[in-house]
């Protein structure tokens, strides 16, 4: 059974309904296998023993997702030690285009495009009236354990980056 959540998540003061489990701090991640540019696939069980911070976005073709992407990586700069995932809906190729015109190369992204992924239930960024991703972002440390969650609450806000930065670097040790 997939679970609802209004009223946590909207657009310009409509209410969106989230689909999925609310992942919370110190739970184990949900494990997900994902495409990603270039014929890769990405998953949770590949990154094992590093923090990960994980990303999702609307489409990294708008505007606020763009910023989002390109600010994850400016911090990912900084912390070599963290992998930086943003997962979208946008097609692989689309994915690889965006970071090629962009010049972004810290973070990777992948795909939740097919009907068969779990990771927009899992992660409960599913959006019930868009079929599209939530805005939210997730520090899980080199155990899989979640360290941080951030669902934004607007579709037009960009996450706490201060507070992202700071949960990767104590989940990473630092």
């Amino acid at each position: 059974m997939v679970t609802e959540r209004t009223g946590v998540y909207k657009v310009r003061n409509n209410p969106l309904t989230l689909l999925g489990n609310e992942v919370k701090v110190g739970q184990k991640a949900p494990g997900f296998s994902l495409p990603a540019p270039k014929n890769q696939t990405v998953s949770l069980e590949a990154t094992n023993g590093k923090t990960r911070v994980i990303a999702a976005v609307v489409s990294l073709d708008t505007g606020v997702c763009d910023r989002e992407s390109k600010a994850l990586n400016e911090i990912a700069k900084e912390l070599p030690n963290v992998e930086f995932l943003v997962v979208s809906k946008d097609l692989p190729a689309a994915q690889d285009r965006w970071c090629g015109a962009t010049g972004v190369a810290n973070i990777k992204t992948a795909s939740a495009y097919r009907h068969d992924a779990t990771f927009p239930t899992d992660y409960g960024v599913l959006v019930k009236e868009t079929s599209l991703l939530a805005r939210s972002v997730f520090v899980v440390d080199a155990s899989d354990v979640v360290r941080y969650v951030q669902y934004v609450p607007d579709l037009l806000e960009e996450p706490n980056y201060e507070a992202l930065k700071e949960a990767a670097k104590k989940a990473a040790g630092g």
